[in-house]
């Protein structure tokens, strides 16, 4: 496989259709290696228009979540590079050396001890000092991360069914949430914003799909 010429086709064939033309994102996919953040047995899936299962014998566990999934949450939270940020669910540790490139540093959590040192390794290799990888239980990484809270940017790499008030109030005033919000068969891309000291305001970013964040509260199912 041509590495760079795959690099090239999944910028300009998937990722920019799906309207992300900030040149800072693009600028950066184009140059951090995906394919560092790959599972060995996945490699030739780094750059395709899928999600890569990140562990063996889990094929409905944690992925690495479609690129133009990614860049597209990336270019909408316009993370600065004064900023802090925090992730929860760190999977491969791709999405946490995007926002490291682009913020002043970053906390991701995550509860499978094979991802944290997937994770980890991968970060190294990539030279992202900036970034520090947590292995935390799932519950508490619902919790997030209050002891370092007020945080300007947080990500939840996965869906959640909704996004938990203690999650929002861990934003500053002007900082951003980004999740994938819903229940199969729809889910929906959602970006909120922090605009007072009790007022966030949210809004639909796209229609998408993908796996479940373990430890958040499912909505209670109906009975009858």
């Amino acid at each position: 496989m041509n590495i760079e010429m795959a690099r090239f086709n999944m910028i300009e064939q998937q990722i920019r259709p799906w309207e992300v033309l900030d040149q800072k994102v693009l600028s950066l996919l184009a140059t951090l290696r995906r394919e560092d953040f790959v599972p060995p047995s996945q490699r030739a899936l780094a750059f395709a228009d899928t999600q890569v299962t990140l562990l063996e014998g889990e094929p409905f566990g944690p992925c690495m979540l479609e690129p133009k999934v990614e860049a597209r949450l990336l270019q909408e939270l316009q993370v600065e590079r004064h900023e802090k940020v925090l992730e929860i669910g760190t999977g491969s540790g791709f999405m946490a050396a995007l926002l490291g490139h682009r913020a002043l540093r970053v906390i991701t959590l995550e509860c499978r001890p094979a991802l944290v040192h997937m994770a980890h390794d991968a970060l190294r290799r990539n030279g992202l000092a900036n970034v520090s990888v947590l292995e935390v239980s799932a519950a508490e990484g619902a919790r997030g991360l209050p002891g370092e809270a007020p945080f300007d940017v947080i990500l939840l790499s996965g869906s959640v069914a909704e996004v938990p008030q203690a999650l929002l109030e861990q934003l500053k005033i002007g900082g951003r949430l980004a999740a994938v919000v819903g229940n199969l068969p729809i889910m929906r891309a959602r970006l909120f914003t922090r605009v007072g000291e009790q007022a966030w305001s949210d809004v639909d970013l796209f229609d998408t799909v993908a796996p479940r964040l373990e430890g958040f509260a499912e909505h209670p199912r109906f009975s009858f």
